[in-house]
């Protein structure tokens, strides 16, 4: 009879202990990002924000980049793997060391693929469209074709 009583006590001390603590703390929202200019890297007309760490220093990072329709990035490559994930619009990519659309393949919104160190890429929006790029720091990215690079300085007639 002892330990018939022990049940209903303990769940008792548990209901009160729960209404204690009051109503459960809503879910803290995340801060909005804050967008900028993509890097000098990027041919211009992106847009960046940092979701997590920080590209420039070793250790893992998450960016998004906001790119405008038919915004292109040129045949390029990067030290470390790659992951991409469509927040909005179409993003088309393909891989070899030449830009041709018909090698283009649609991920659409939710999408998400990944590429290994060294592998030759290249990619095009179709319509406004961010991804969220996750990868290891510090970034770097080299382009197949050093004249398309925007970092390199136009060659004088």
């Amino acid at each position: 009879m002892r330990a018939l009583l022990l049940v209903p006590a303990a769940f008792l001390l548990c209901a009160a202990a729960l209404h204690a603590q009051g109503a459960a703390a809503p879910a803290a929202q995340a801060a909005p990002l804050q967008w900028g200019p993509a890097p000098a890297a990027f041919p211009p007309g992106a847009k960046m924000a940092v979701v997590s760490g920080d590209p420039s220093k070793p250790g893992p990072f998450t960016i998004q980049l906001s790119m405008p329709d038919g915004y292109r990035i040129p045949p390029h490559f990067h030290p470390t793997d790659e992951g991409v994930e469509v927040k909005e619009g179409t993003f088309l990519f393909g891989t070899g060391d030449t830009f041709q659309a018909p090698k283009l393949k649609p991920l659409m919104v939710g999408d998400k693929g990944s590429l290994p160190a060294n592998m030759h890429h290249f990619a095009q929006a179709k319509g406004a469209t961010v991804v969220a790029v996750t990868s290891t720091g510090p970034f770097a990215m080299t382009y197949v074709n050093a004249t398309d690079d925007p970092r390199t300085p136009p060659s004088k007639p």
